[in-house]
């Protein structure tokens, strides 16, 4: 099973990107599929997840309204576009599949593994102001 992220880079205060998570090995499926971003010295962050029991997707209330995760089944890819970028956004992004904790816990903020199986390595985001 592999997660390979993709998409991060380096933009100014209010620039977009997209990332996407491809896998193989498994199929986005089972329990929850989501993103978290990773700041050196702080806890994990969970930023979104999409349940895929019913599709409902579930936001960190530092990504409501700026961030939008979805599926793309034409490429099998796990999505993240990102708009109005901060400089508290700057991280190490990781997408995650498997994840068992309930994906509730994502809609306002959750900091931890969430239980999840598989791990990409991450994407490097920065944005300056």
């Amino acid at each position: 099973v592999q997660l390979v992220e993709s998409g991060g880079g380096a933009v100014q205060t209010g620039g977009s990107l997209r990332l996407s998570c491809a896998a193989s090995g498994i199929t986005f499926d089972a329990y929850g599929i989501g993103w978290f971003r990773q700041i050196p010295g702080k806890e994990r962050e969970g930023l979104s997840m999409i349940d895929t029991s019913d599709g409902r997707t579930y936001y960190a209330d530092s990504a409501k309204g700026r961030f939008i995760i979805s599926v793309n089944n034409a490429k099998d890819t796990l999505d993240l576009q990102m708009d109005n970028l901060k400089p508290d956004d700057s991280g190490v992004y990781r997408c995650a599949a498997e994840c068992r904790r309930r994906p509730q816990y994502y809609n306002h903020n959750y900091y931890g593994s969430g239980g999840c199986d598989y791990w990409g390595q991450g994407t490097q985001v920065t944005v300056s102001s």
